[in-house]
């Protein structure tokens, strides 16, 4: 049970939290992006009638595959144990925030967070940016030793290390990417359970 003694848990939400249904190949084509673009970067250096375009068709997207959204195998069991533990859980999304809330409302998962916990791309600098991580962890008065991240992409990854907390890679299909970013990897949710 090697990650007992932690009390701070962010969570990435597609893919982690919920069952991946994002095929950002399409979403990149349904915009316009060149393919292995990031797409918010992409939109970032967009002339600004093209990204308010670009982001009212994303907002749409984002807002219907939301809408489709089912919680990963054993999570409730996890952020149930959690909680009453005592443990804070947050959530860490490129996502839009609106879009995050409708997400996980759809998947169930919206009572085990916080409304002011579910952070998204209004708050703070998008992952691989620490940013969001450093602020979960000013609000809850955390510290490095206390807080992981746990997320199935690099930029989850990333953003937990830089931040400069341990990072659990959920990856299903165990090729474990990204190593040098990684402290934990777990192929399901409930082998994460049994950590804990």
């Amino acid at each position: 049970m090697i990650l007992q003694n932690y009390t701070h848990w962010i969570f990435d939400m597609d893919g982690t939290l919920t069952m991946p249904v994002h095929d950002f190949d399409v979403i990149r084509k349904k915009l316009g992006i060149k393919e292995g673009h990031s797409i918010l970067e992409a939109i970032a250096n967009m002339s600004h009638g093209q990204a308010i375009d670009t982001k009212r068709k994303l907002a749409k997207i984002e807002t219907d595959l939301a809408n489709q959204a089912c919680s990963q195998p054993d999570i409730e069991t996890l952020l149930g144990r959690l909680i009453n533990r005592g443990c804070k859980v947050g959530i860490l999304t490129r996502n839009d925030e609106q879009v995050a809330h409708k997400t996980l409302q759809a998947s169930g998962l919206d009572v085990f967070f916080e409304s002011w916990a579910v952070i998204g791309r209004e708050t703070c600098k998008p992952k691989p940016d620490p940013a969001g991580v450093l602020y979960l962890m000013e609000m809850w008065g955390a510290n490095v030793e206390s807080t992981l991240v746990v997320g199935d992409y690099l930029h989850d990854l990333k953003a937990g290390f830089d931040a400069g907390v341990t990072t659990v890679h959920f990856d299903s299909s165990e090729v474990y990417q990204w190593p040098e970013y990684t402290h934990h990897q777990v192929a399901s949710i409930s082998q994460l359970l049994s950590m804990i």
